[in-house]
């Protein structure tokens, strides 16, 4: 699907999704716990729904009615064989490998786009020492085999925090204590923060140390009614919007979040006064999300922006510094990508053009939102990828007065 964008101001009310790091969390908690569980305001996208997929895989059940779920959960008991289907999903995929280990379950897992090049080493080779075994060939499918053991897990925290997530979620079905130990610097430490947190709502618990976490064995997760908070890795599009001359009113926002991507709030407010925009430098080893939008943010400013500590993002569902800085450079932006981030040069003048989405939810997104200034058309191509996480974007920015037509193509 392609779409064609015209310059526009969004103005209006806006409900923003529910945080979809926020939900994969719940959902997973509700899926362990023995008994029923109700989570109400769940934003459906392609991401949840693999994750509910690989969640009723290994012996969950849900009903779905629009954004609510009811689940009932499979208590942490054993789990016979099966085949997961994780989509394009990198939290689905890390997340559920040491869930299905820890469950016993000989285990298949697919998926597709740039997923299966995504890296999985660490966990073959700290699972692979407590009692997992795989048979992988740099790719998916592949299969997991073999019961996860207790014990000492020695994790990088510069990779993924995704790894950590996978391990405090399936640890404390385990008989024995176990013990994360991080061998590097913890970075996007708010997404550990945020599944802490849930955990904690569903009854199981993990203690902080000096050098990582350490989880007591033989937990339980208790079922747990809530409503998933809002997004704000999604709000952070709007509040750009807005930087830039819209009038966004965003609402389902709770302000005492944990999310990392609540930063945005901050940037924007340091580097916007009297109706100017100025510059930044933005460290985004913890909010990684955010890189494209920001990027956006900083070729409407007045000086150089710089983002770094962001060399994650080369691995994401596309090269992110490379895919963020085609997309602005396409536009008559002048990004200059480096190491481990960019630097923005505004231009003073960016004109229409075609974006490459390259598959990625948010390359899409963020052009979108700097289409809103530019002077001429932007045509987004590949714009469906939206879809993985926000599959009602474009209906929510014409509903506020943005002018995407979808270009029929014969």
């Amino acid at each position: 699907m392609d779409v064609s964008i015209r310059p526009s101001v969004l103005r209006g009310k806006l409900s923003v999704p529910a945080s979809k790091s926020c939900a994969h969390r719940s959902i997973i908690c509700a899926a362990l716990a023995d008994g029923v569980s109700h989570l109400s305001g769940v934003t459906m996208s392609k991401d949840i729904e693999a994750t509910i997929g690989a969640m009723t895989a290994l012996g969950a059940k849900f009903t779905v009615d629009g954004g609510d779920i009811t689940v009932v959960g499979s208590g942490g008991r054993k789990a016979e064989k099966c085949v997961i289907d994780c989509n394009e999903s990198g939290s689905t995929l890390r997340f559920i490998i040491p869930i299905a280990a820890a469950l016993g379950s000989d285990t298949e897992f697919r998926g597709r786009g740039r997923l299966p090049q995504r890296p999985i080493d660490i966990f073959i080779r700290e699972l692979g020492k407590n009692g997992v075994a795989f048979d992988y060939h740099n790719t998916m499918p592949f299969n997991v085999s073999g019961g996860l053991k207790s014990g000492i897990f020695e994790i990088e925290g510069d990779v993924s925090s995704q790894f950590i997530t996978g391990l405090l979620f399936a640890l404390p079905l385990l008989e024995g204590d176990s013990e994360i130990v991080l061998t590097s610097h913890l970075e996007s430490r708010p997404y550990v923060d945020i599944t802490i947190d849930t955990l904690r709502r569903f009854g199981v618990f993990a203690e902080e140390t000096d050098r990582g976490f350490r989880i007591k064995g033989g937990q339980s997760y208790s079922p747990h009614d809530e409503r998933i908070e809002g997004d704000y890795s999604q709000a952070a599009f709007f509040c750009v919007a807005n930087a830039l001359g819209s009038q966004v009113e965003l609402g389902n926002l709770n302000e005492n979040s944990v999310q990392g991507d609540k930063k945005i709030l901050e940037i924007i407010r340091d580097m916007c006064y009297n109706g100017s925009i100025g510059h930044y430098r933005a460290d985004c080893s913890d909010i990684p999300d955010l890189v494209p939008i920001l990027a956006v943010l900083g070729a409407f400013g007045s000086g150089d922006s710089v983002i770094y500590n962001a060399k994650r993002l080369r691995i994401k569902e596309s090269d992110r510094l490379q895919t963020t800085a085609a997309m602005l450079n396409a536009l008559g932006g002048n990004v200059e990508i480096t190491d481990d981030g960019l630097i923005i040069h505004p231009t003073g003048a960016m004109h229409g053009g075609t974006v490459d989405s390259f598959g990625d939810h948010r390359i899409v997104m963020a052009a979108a939102i700097a289409a809103t200034r530019i002077d001429g058309e932007v045509v987004i191509t590949g714009a469906e990828a939206a879809e993985k996480s926000y599959p009602a974007f474009f209906d929510d920015y014409n509903m506020l007065g943005g002018k995407a037509n979808v270009i029929i193509l014969e």
